[in-house]
């Protein structure tokens, strides 16, 4: 059959356009994926915790608060590289970074942090304060901080916070402790000690006392937080200015415990999840087409040899084998797609070989070999492309268990660690309790990914039918 007439079977049938639909949007992801990230996207950021320092911890997706009846915290970051305001002084200038806040929600914010990267001076160290601006026209003095002066040695232009960034957890710094306590004193005539303000920022910055005397209730509205750098050089500077307001959910898809987005691992999950299962069905199918048409062709002691060998693979179990290798040779994504591979052409072999013994006595075949074909050109030529279409299903059939295997061998924490897969997601929940704490952000995404992929290729497998057997295309 012409590839233009397989192709025509296969959309006709609806397995096969579903299949198709489902492949493409898979393929159309996992080319985002691949531009969007590095290739080292495990090592240098998702197995680096500096990345997600700024992020809550095992929150559920900011569009989970549609099925709640508390409108929770919704995890925002404002990052600002250039200040909104400049006020000039004698010898000093005061930069203003300011971010606005329309407060709506019905809970206190899980943390605050503030946070500086790359700060350069040239004279006098930099002096930088953190007020937030009440929508009740209270304003209140957060945070007080003056950069590290020059050391023995040094000159300047001073460099400080380039390799880590100052980030300063306002939940809990002692110097914003002092600054709540002398703001309820001198705005709401509350004197409470230190101890059990602590834990309490967060909860007392965007709130006013209750009615009752206990505790504290939430104050929606606009909210404004400045940060000011008082300078006292024209080319100090710095990169970045970033305020985070903890939240109580986050992103599309949640975090887990390290505070990882869990959207861009699954995300990044998808080519790899293509990668493993179409390369180490490529390998399979290459393998077992090639032993399984020599096999069938030659006959003799060739066809006994290949025929035990493919026995004595068949009976060896795979998974010891793999947890045995792997523990030998290191956890890498290669070596657990080429001991797929390995193992998994033995019985694609064994259903070529029994094809071609009937293809081999054909009137073709036996045309070609009078007119002094070689045996490799009749077995390339003309053996293989009246089993290709059969090959073509095998292969697509094969990739879901690919995906699979290697879903199984991450759940057992026996993936590779610098690729973040779908599997490994999955064995990080179970492994830090995410299914019995009731994380099913964490645990059902990943699951269903792996489904809906090995179905795809169930589905195309289900569409290539009609083109395998004639009798099926009516």
């Amino acid at each position: 059959m012409r590839p233009q007439e397989a192709i025509r079977v296969l959309l006709s049938s609806g397995p096969g356009k579903a299949g198709i639909i489902f492949f493409l949007a898979l393929a159309a992801v996992s080319l985002y994926a691949i531009v969007a990230y590095p290739l080292d996207f495990g090592l240098r950021f998702w197995n680096n915790p500096a990345i997600w320092a700024d992020n809550p911890r095992n929150a559920p997706p900011a569009w989970s608060n549609t099925f709640t009846h508390l409108r929770r915290v919704e995890h925002t970051t404002f990052r600002a590289t250039e200040p909104a305001a400049v006020i000039p002084g004698a010898g000093v200038e005061t930069r203003l970074y300011t971010f606005d806040l329309d407060y709506r929600f019905e809970e206190s914010p899980a943390f605050t942090s503030f946070s500086l990267r790359h700060l350069t001076y040239y004279s006098r160290p930099p002096l930088i304060t953190l007020s937030l601006a009440r929508p009740d026209g209270r304003e209140m003095l957060l945070y007080r901080h003056a950069v590290r002066g020059p050391d023995p040695g040094e000159s300047p232009p001073v460099s400080r916070y380039v390799e880590a960034p100052l980030r300063v957890y306002l939940s809990g710094d002692d110097t914003v402790l002092w600054n709540i306590a002398d703001f309820l004193g001198r705005e709401f005539e509350m004197e409470l000690p230190l101890s059990q303000l602590r834990g309490m920022v967060d909860e007392i910055a965007f709130g006013i006392p209750g009615g009752d005397g206990q505790g504290f209730r939430v104050l929606p509205g606009d909210y404004t937080i400045t940060v000011a750098v008082k300078v006292y050089h024209p080319q100090d500077s710095i990169s970045e200015v970033v305020f985070v307001l903890g939240g109580s959910v986050y992103g599309l898809m949640g975090t887990d415990t390290l505070g990882r987005d869990l959207a861009v691992g699954l995300l990044f999950g998808f080519p790899i999840a293509l990668f493993i299962g179409l390369v180490t069905a490529l390998l399979a199918t290459t393998m077992g087409t090639l032993m399984g048409i020599l096999s069938g062709y030659q006959g003799g002691k060739t066809d006994i040899f290949i025929q035990r060998f493919c026995d004595v693979l068949g009976n060896i179990p795979l998974l010891p084998i793999l947890i045995f290798l792997i523990f030998v040779l290191g956890q890498k994504l290669m070596l657990v797609i080429l001991i797929l591979a390995a193992f998994g052409w033995p019985g694609l072999t064994i259903l070529i070989r029994s094809m071609v013994l009937q293809l081999r006595s054909g009137q073709l075949v036996e045309a070609t070999r009078a007119l002094g074909a070689s045996p490799w050109r009749i077995m390339l030529r003309h053996i293989f492309f009246q089993i290709a279409p059969f090959v073509l299903a095998q292969m697509i059939f094969f990739t879901p268990a690919a995906i699979l295997a290697e879903a199984g061998l991450s759940f057992l924490g026996l993936g590779d660690p610098s690729i973040p897969t779908w599997g490994q997601i999955l064995e990080f929940g179970f492994r830090t309790g995410a299914v019995y704490a009731g994380y099913w952000w964490w645990v059902l995404p990943p699951g269903l990914l792996i489904v809906l992929t090995a179905m795809t290729f169930v589905l195309l497998t289900l569409g290539m039918e009609p083109v395998v057997n004639p009798r099926l295309r009516s």
